[in-house]
């Protein structure tokens, strides 16, 4: 269970910044400033973070069946991977009850 919560941990962390390079970096820069035809590299921000997003849920997944946890703990676990914080709220309560 302890390489499923490094595991858990390691992607939430990732998602999370991930998410607030999604929301604070590309989303301004895309429909604020209009940056993406001069600054081609955001494009990659959504794409990485969905490719992520999806290692996240299968590790979400994984630590809720072996957590044996309900199934909308998982699926709220697994929604928090979408908000900019929420997911290091996530990760803390996951680490904080298993250790």
């Amino acid at each position: 269970m302890k390489s499923a919560i490094t595991r858990f941990r390691v992607m939430a962390i990732i998602c999370g910044v991930m998410s607030l390079l999604l929301w604070f970096g590309y989303m301004p820069g895309k429909y604020i400033f209009d940056a993406i035809d001069t600054h081609k590299y955001l494009i990659a921000i959504p794409i990485v973070h969905g490719y992520l997003y999806m290692v996240y849920l299968i590790t979400a997944l994984q630590i809720g069946v072996k957590g044996r946890w309900h199934l909308l703990r998982i699926l709220w676990v697994m929604l928090a991977g979408t908000l900019p914080v929420a997911s290091f709220i996530a990760e803390r309560r996951v680490v904080k009850q298993y250790s």
